[in-house]
């Protein structure tokens, strides 16, 4: 009953407190050293944090000597800890416990503005505005919570961008930031990640070896390549390429479907005297997988953190879709490194997070040979 309730009695205090709020926003001030104080919100996944970091670089472009300060999911403070485009990081989940303690250690940090890119409603506008920021950018603004924006008109919803990052770039344009618009994303790359792939690699004997990572998980089920066909290619792959090694990467959570994809792998293409594939899966941290994703020769993923990680890290990726649009959160630069595998969508609408299929039929669409001569193709061009 509270959570019911929790939301509507925000909505309607807010309601109040906003109109009896008289404090002046000049939009004179945006892109000026008037704007000293500013709070990035980006607290989902990690996909979504990474395409937030170029939006990030252009605030800093603009406002050089304001304090930037991330408020970023607590799962990746680790990893983003270091952006030189930020100044703190504070940990957020997104969700409503931890709202009251977020919203009041914002509020004594006084910020001058607030740029929502990327985070979870009814949470993220209201924890914007009780942060205390006169000025408030978020796109889309089609939700009930634009009455605290500052971005109220023209309306504009998700189909009014193209890629993710373009959308974030947008957010950053409304907060005056006229500086560095470049695509590229960044992730710093942590010299105890390295330190711990280097560790994992000398133990398996692969400090040499030709590398091709594996992602079988994803945020949804529906985004997920059959378990079975990760180890399908692999033996065709290792049947063209003998000496190849497989890396299977993933969440903690994900340890137990990266196992048993690994040991599907060594099942089907044994290695005389050494390890064919290692799950990475809780083996390695979190600050790690650029560095390993750096390593490998190229990753093949469905729509995930993970890919976007591997594209940062300029090592090319063989993207898996159907749910979702490549053009929309696929790569989005350096096109002719990556090769995109898309099929259609077997359910209208789609279940997503409830995707009742085991193995999604609509992934299930991609073939193993058409994953296999994808690979290949990147392989060959290495080394040629």
């Amino acid at each position: 009953m509270r959570l019911r309730l929790r939301e509507p009695l925000l909505y309607r205090w807010l309601r109040i407190k906003r109109a009896l709020d008289k404090r002046p926003r000049p939009s004179s001030e945006l892109g000026t050293a008037a704007i000293r104080r500013i709070l990035a919100i980006s607290c989902t996944a990690l996909g979504d944090t990474l395409m937030t970091t170029p939006a990030l670089h252009s605030l800093r472009a603009t406002y050089p000597q304001a304090h930037i300060t991330l408020l970023v999911h607590p799962s990746l403070q680790a990893l983003f800890t270091g952006l030189p485009e930020v100044d703190e990081l504070i940990p957020y989940d997104g969700k409503w416990r931890g709202f009251r303690r977020t919203a009041s250690l914002l509020k004594r940090q006084g910020y001058d503005l607030a740029a929502i890119f990327h985070g979870n409603e009814p949470q993220a506008t209201p924890l914007a505005y009780l942060s205390g920021a006169r000025h408030i950018f978020k796109l889309p603004n089609n939700n009930r919570w634009n009455f605290l924006l500052s971005n109220r008109q023209p309306l504009l919803s998700w189909d009014d961008f193209t890629h993710g990052i373009e959308q974030r770039l947008a957010v950053a344009k409304l907060a005056g930031a006229s500086g560095d618009v470049s695509r590229r994303m960044a992730v710093p790359l942590h010299a105890a990640g390295q330190e711990a792939l280097d560790k994992s690699l000398a133990e398996l004997g692969w400090q040499t070896a030709n590398i091709v990572a594996f992602q079988p998980g994803a945020s949804t089920m529906s985004r997920r390549w059959p378990r079975s066909r990760f180890i399908a290619a692999a033996q065709q792959l290792a049947a063209l390429h003998p000496d190849l090694r497989f890396v299977v990467t993933g969440s903690p959570a994900e340890a137990l479907l990266c196992q048993e994809v690994a040991a599907g792998i060594e099942a089907a293409a044994p290695l005389a005297g050494g390890t064919r594939a290692w799950a990475s899966a809780g083996k390695l941290p979190l600050i790690a997988l650029p560095a390993l994703l750096q390593r490998a020769s190229l990753l093949v993923t469905g729509d995930t953190g993970p890919m976007h990680l591997a594209v940062t890290v300029n090592t090319p990726v063989v993207a898996l879709f159907a749910v979702s649009d490549p053009a929309r959160s696929g790569p989005a630069y350096d096109l002719d490194k990556h090769l995109i595998i898309r099929k259609w969508r077997t359910c209208d609408p789609c279940f997503s997070k409830n995707c009742p299929y085991p193995e999604p039929i609509c992934m299930d669409n991609i073939s193993t040979n058409e994953v296999t001569v994808a690979v290949d193709t990147i392989l060959r061009r290495k080394i040629s």
